[in-house]
């Protein structure tokens, strides 16, 4: 059975943010307004609007910290040498003094249109689901278009919502529906959604871990967790939640959304 999104609120977890200033498609990503708002506070408002006991913004970018302390959020400043988002969250979780057992949220700055429902759906996985190390989502691929596009990033599970693999490549492949080389059916294809709950335990095994070969090959993060042997839990989700601002155009369509 897979653990499914769930409406229920607990605030047992914390949300970190982390912020980049040095995004290399749209430089100063999280202070581009949106509305009368930069984007980083209608995140911040979505991890907010969750219940989680704590909201933090972390960022390497003084610029970030004192837009984050005018509009009202918590925010440290950490290592501009960290690789990701999850170094970021681990040197926080430790300056905090976070417990092993607490739950965190690892919401992606540039996400202003995240359901706070799906927060909370990722930080119960870790609470719920036995022997859960990390929770991530899912939801099913929609166009033969998405499955086939390396940058979507598809994701494996077992009956029971545990991840079995990340790939960038069209899997499960459909070994007797191909036509001249490529699938032609998508069934039971999960797309990944990368927002992530940890145990802070297992948070700070992984962020000290080095890269591993399947990680390098497919330049995902998430399966040196896989190969480390940790278990993550899959949430299923009926539809794709809005994408995030990634492009110029990214922009354009959430502030027309948010406009609304």
């Amino acid at each position: 059975m897979i653990h499914c999104w769930t409406h229920k609120l607990n605030n047992a977890f914390h949300v970190i943010i982390p912020a980049r200033f040095a995004a290399s498609r749209l430089p100063g990503k999280p202070l581009l307004m949106i509305g009368e708002q930069p984007l980083i506070q209608w995140v911040w408002r979505r991890a907010l609007a969750s219940g989680a006991a704590s909201v933090l913004v972390a960022t390497d970018d003084e610029r970030i910290r004192s837009a984050a302390r005018s509009f009202g959020a918590d925010c440290l400043m950490t290592s501009p040498h960290h690789a990701s988002g999850t170094d970021r969250i681990a040197e926080v979780v430790r300056l905090r003094g976070f417990a092993p057992e607490d739950v965190v949220v690892n919401l992606q700055g540039d996400e202003p249109l995240m359901p706070a429902e799906m927060i909370v759906g990722v930080a119960q996985a870790v609470q719920e689901v036995a022997r859960t190390d990390i929770a991530t989502a899912v939801a099913p691929i929609q166009t033969l278009q998405e499955f086939l596009d390396p940058n979507c990033v598809k994701a494996l599970r077992a009956v029971d919502g545990r991840a079995l693999y990340f790939s960038r490549a069209p899997v499960p492949w459909p070994r007797d529906r191909i036509t001249a080389d490529k699938p032609t059916d998508f069934t039971g294809a999960w797309r990944h959604i990368g927002i992530y709950a940890y145990r802070v335990s297992s948070l700070l095994r992984f962020a000290g871990w080095p890269p591993t070969p399947l990680e390098m090959a497919e330049k995902l993060e998430q399966l040196r967790a896989l190969e480390h042997g940790m278990h993550i839990h899959l949430v299923a989700l009926p539809t794709v939640p809005p994408a995030g601002v990634d492009t110029p155009e990214d922009l354009d369509r959430v502030r027309a959304l948010l406009a609304q």
